[in-house]
């Protein structure tokens, strides 16, 4: 991809999609960073909402919100390599506001990987409590009031 990043945020439709963001952060949180798939696939997928990143009919960012009561808990957020750095993040974390506040939520939180830190704050969110690991890689726990 070259040039300006044209992309479309929104939720992730059928399994094609699906199955292209579960993919997505395979390549990004196991083969880039070495997270060990167990810890990748938690599980609470099916329990999710998943927004995507679609530029040229290519899935090219995901992440992924729990509703938890009025609280959205935001992970697994990942960008294909050549897409960094273009807006997408900071796209999705703006759509996930929007479906946190559509339904109900007034609160975000979220486990930041250290060196992101500053985009979430770009975003709104601020740092609760130390740094701690989580899947050999250090993170910062961080919340957000809609």
């Amino acid at each position: 991809m070259s040039g300006t990043l044209l992309y479309e945020i929104r939720r992730a439709r059928g399994e094609d999609e699906m199955s292209a963001a579960l993919a997505l952060r395979h390549e990004v949180f196991c083969v880039e960073q070495g997270v060990p798939e167990r810890e990748e696939l938690d599980g609470r997928d099916p329990e999710g909402i998943h927004l995507v990143a679609i530029a040229e009919g290519e899935l090219v960012g995901t992440c992924r919100l729990v509703m938890v009561g009025s609280t959205a808990q935001f992970s697994r957020l990942a960008v294909r390599a050549d897409a960094r750095r273009q807006g997408v993040a900071t796209s999705l974390l703006r759509e996930a506001d929007r479906e946190t506040l559509e339904h109900g939520g007034r609160r975000l939180v979220l486990h930041a990987q250290t060196y992101a830190r500053g985009l979430y704050e770009g975003a709104g969110y601020r740092a609760r409590g130390r740094a701690f690991t989580e899947a050999h890689i250090e993170h910062i726990a961080m919340e957000k009031q809609l």
